[in-house]
């Protein structure tokens, strides 16, 4: 998936700087210029699967999951010069407006690129959601945004042909900035709520809780849930409540159950139990019995 990232990358660049020389439209130039930023954002996330590919090792215990969050910040990054840089590409033509030439031709190979990359979106989203892959996902987000502001921008250098109103072709070259500003803020957030082992949302620990009391029979409560994700591998760690007169191995077979049902569910994971006493009841969190 990551080499594919690569070359419809490479692939959508070339269209895109053919259809910024057939015309040259400031608007199309920034089209352009992002596209040069997925060439680089998809290299480092080549890198960064790969990296999180290796297991666990002496130095790295928990595994190397998280490299794609590097990668996600990188792009996040890059996509933040690249606006910049747009920026100042549309004062320049604000200052000097130039006149464009829209023929079918550059049209075509517009669409062609905005097809090509709306395509590998959706290829992105639908294998990085079921790798729970956070490179991949980043890509997606960003290709989202690129096929977003593509549209606004054939939009707005038809218009600024057929009217004659230059200023739009670089109102639209802004648009397109403010617009992967965004994307790029949300997608470096993002990132470091990762790097920072932020806690997921309400609706995931209501189902670990959901799935612990449903597989815990013979336990009586769980409690101090926390869970932690590190790319696509899950860190989940509670403590369990069970009778004082319960022997190690009866306790153990209930840990291996819900292990074996949180795995089910949620796919890799690092299950950590902490199995107590009765008398350390709190009579909170997920009630067994």
């Amino acid at each position: 998936m990551a080499v594919g990232s690569v070359v419809v990358a490479v692939i959508v660049l070339a269209l895109k700087l053919v259809a910024w020389w057939l015309t040259g439209s400031v608007a199309l130039f920034a089209d352009a210029l992002e596209s040069v930023v997925n060439v680089a954002a998809a290299l480092a996330a080549l890198a960064a699967v790969r990296v999180s590919a290796r297991p666990a090792d002496a130095n790295h215990p928990y595994g190397h999951h998280k490299a794609e969050y590097f990668s996600a910040v990188l792009e996040g990054a890059l996509i933040l010069v690249a606006a910049f840089i747009i920026l100042h590409e549309c004062w320049a033509a604000l200052n000097n407006p130039r006149s464009i030439e829209l023929t079918a031709t550059a049209l075509l190979v517009a669409g062609l690129a905005t097809a090509c990359n709306a395509a590998w979106c959706w290829v992105l989203f639908r294998r990085g959601r079921a790798l729970r892959s956070p490179a991949l996902l980043a890509d997606g987000k960003h290709l989202l945004s690129d096929v977003v502001t593509s549209g606004g921008v054939l939009l707005g250098i038809t218009l600024a042909a057929m009217t004659g109103l230059g200023w739009l072709d670089p109102l639209m070259a802004a648009l397109t900035a403010g617009n992967i500003l965004f994307s790029g803020v949300g997608l470096m957030r993002e990132s470091f709520a990762g790097l920072m082992d932020e806690a997921p949302p309400p609706q995931t620990l209501a189902r670990i809780r959901g799935v612990v009391a449903a597989n815990a029979e013979g336990a009586i409560e769980a409690h101090d849930l926390r869970m932690r994700q590190a790319g696509r591998n899950s860190f989940i760690e509670f403590h369990l409540v069970v009778p004082a007169a319960m022997t190690v191995a009866d306790a153990h077979v209930i840990c291996d159950r819900l292990e074996a049902a949180l795995r089910a569910d949620l796919g890799e994971a690092v299950i950590t139990i902490h199995v107590e006493p009765e008398g350390k009841a709190k009579h909170s969190g997920v009630l067994v019995l």
